[in-house]
């Protein structure tokens, strides 16, 4: 929330100008002054029966004019009673003159596209001395009254401006927190202009560190949400405040690397860590929006949880080494029927080839011998070793993994990363980079010493188990291995692993894949992206070549 928000009726004058199209004439509608034309949709005649079916044209328009200019009139509670949900709507087009403190306003409807209306809004934000103008499109949506049969607003609160959502509101007021500059590690600044993927991240660095920064907040109106670990999104700044500078753990050259990266597919996220130290180095999405999901995202993570499984078999003694007998059959039984990729088989073969080829039978039949213990030695491993389950305090809102107790067919899918397994971009880069440190290191984007927040810890990897751990990936990134071929161009010691998982009602698979090279480990999701190697591996390796 943000700070010395003011409630209270603020003078001005509004208009609607509902002319030239589509609504016969030019008609200049003074609000919050009184003149202006009749709004009150009680005078209408509600004798006769029910209307039913689609809005027609006429009351598209007379709908949309009347809405449209008890809204700039200032009058909330007469424009709610104009859309489908006046309960909810009132509010909203009530604070535009109470909360956001809007003075005038122009509102201008344009061409009608069936029953949706666009129009244009050129206002004056006002507070405390301080004024702007403000402008911006919209549109509304016409439907017919389930219970009233009246031509009425659909409601929603992109009507009032297209980047409100339910449970958030427009307020100007000083700023919850000053403005920062953002810095990478060597000091270059970050900005959403530049590097967009970081908005998001910038508004969730601000709101939590700065006050630490040294700045002072200014006058702003802003989007605020219900939701406390929603940022505040600022629409317009009245006055800037000063600006303090916030030291983050990014890296502008990995960072511009990843926005490139993902911008080749619809929908694609990715994030690079630092294995020596848990930094992260860059976090990146397509598209961009609020909800981060390179951080917050929660998938099945398909094969590249076969690291993780990897590791219970040496924890449990399954597997002993690199050139462990295993078998690789085409399908395995587990009270379903498990397959390879195009059924495959390597017959009797060895733990690195299988991981390798990313052979999924592998990894489920040497488990049944674990019994009752089958369903929870997963999740074991993953929190005693990676960190998996533990609560992370990066500094930003992010998701963490999970990995729950299963039985059934359940468990053996999630030794292949499937069934109930959660994981974003995040969880997996730091599993790659657990692997390559030898040691779980919280991921982080911020300095602890900015809050003292508690980092996450797990035991370290044994001595053997790392070094095991390095050759199987190693071997999935060169020779014959499943992302050989997308890990070509990156140089120094590597390693990698591919994974694809089924998503229901998608046509194809999600595509992963994370890998290491030197001191950076990166994983990325793409989704509808088929194999690892298809679509997630080139970006990993964009962003790796880029250190």
């Amino acid at each position: 929330m943000r700070s010395g928000a003011k409630v209270a009726i603020v003078g001005g004058v509004f208009a609607v100008v509902a002319g030239g199209v589509g609504y016969g004439g030019y008609n200049l509608y003074n609000g919050l002054t009184g003149s202006g034309g009749d709004t009150n949709a009680s005078t209408k005649s509600d004798s006769g029966p029910r209307e039913t079916g689609p809005p027609s044209t006429d009351e598209i328009e007379e709908t949309a004019k009347d809405f449209l200019t008890a809204w700039a009139e200032g009058k909330g509670p007469e424009a709610a009673q104009l859309t489908n949900n006046a309960a909810e709507a009132e509010p909203l087009l009530s604070g535009y003159s109470q909360q956001a403190h809007v003075t005038k306003a122009v509102i201008k409807p344009g061409v009608a596209v069936g029953a949706k209306v666009p129009f244009t809004v050129e206002a004056t934000v006002s507070y405390e001395g301080a004024g702007k103008p403000w402008s911006y499109s919209s549109e509304l949506t016409v439907v017919r009254g389930l219970t009233t049969g009246k031509a009425l607003v659909d409601w929603q609160p992109s009507v009032v401006h297209p980047k409100l959502t339910k449970g958030t509101s427009l307020v100007t007021a000083e700023a919850a927190a000053p403005p920062i500059k953002a810095v990478d590690k060597d000091g270059v600044e970050l900005t959403a202009e530049k590097y967009p993927s970081l908005g998001p991240v910038l508004g969730t660095l601000r709101e939590k560190y700065g006050d630490k920064a040294g700045g002072t907040p200014g006058i702003e109106l802003a989007i605020t949400s219900t939701d406390a670990n929603v940022p505040d999104q600022t629409l317009l700044t009245l006055t800037k405040g000063k600006e303090g500078t916030l030291q983050t753990y990014l890296d502008a050259g990995a960072q511009a690397a990843a926005e490139k990266a993902v911008k080749k597919y619809s929908k694609a996220s990715v994030v690079a860590i630092e294995p020596s130290t848990g930094r992260i180095r860059a976090v990146a999405n397509n598209p961009v929006t609020e909800f981060n999901t390179a951080l917050q995202g929660a998938q099945a993570p398909g094969s590249t949880m076969k690291i993780v499984t990897a590791a219970m078999m040496l924890d449990k003694g399954l597997a002993n080494g690199p050139n462990s007998p295993v078998e690789c059959p085409a399908t395995v039984d587990w009270e379903r029927t498990f397959h390879n990729l195009e059924d495959f088989s390597l017959g009797n073969t060895t733990l690195k080839r299988a991981f390798a080829r990313s052979c999924n039978t592998s990894f489920i039949k040497p488990v049944k011998p674990l019994g009752a213990d089958a369903g929870n030695a997963l999740g074991d491993t993953a929190r005693k070793y990676f960190g998996i389950g533990e609560e992370w305090q990066t500094g930003v809102v992010t998701r963490d993994g999970s990995v729950p107790a299963s039985t059934g067919s359940e468990t053996a899918a999630s030794y292949i990363g499937q069934g109930r397994i959660q994981m974003n971009a995040l969880n997996v880069a730091s599993i790659a980079a657990t692997v390559k440190g030898g040691v779980f290191r919280q991921p982080v984007i911020v300095p602890q010493s900015l809050d003292d927040r508690q980092l996450a810890r797990a035991t370290p990897l044994p001595g053997s188990m790392a070094g095991i751990l390095r050759q199987l990936m190693a071997a999935a990134a060169t020779g014959e291995g499943t992302a050989a071929g997308a890990m070509a161009s990156v140089g120094g010691a590597k390693g990698a692993k591919t994974g694809s998982a089924e998503v229901d009602g998608q046509g194809d698979s999600n595509s992963w894949f994370t890998g290491y090279a030197d001191d950076l480990a990166a994983a990325a999701v793409v989704d509808s992206g088929g194999h690892g190697a298809d679509a997630a591996g080139p970006v990993v390796a964009s962003v790796l070549n880029a250190r």
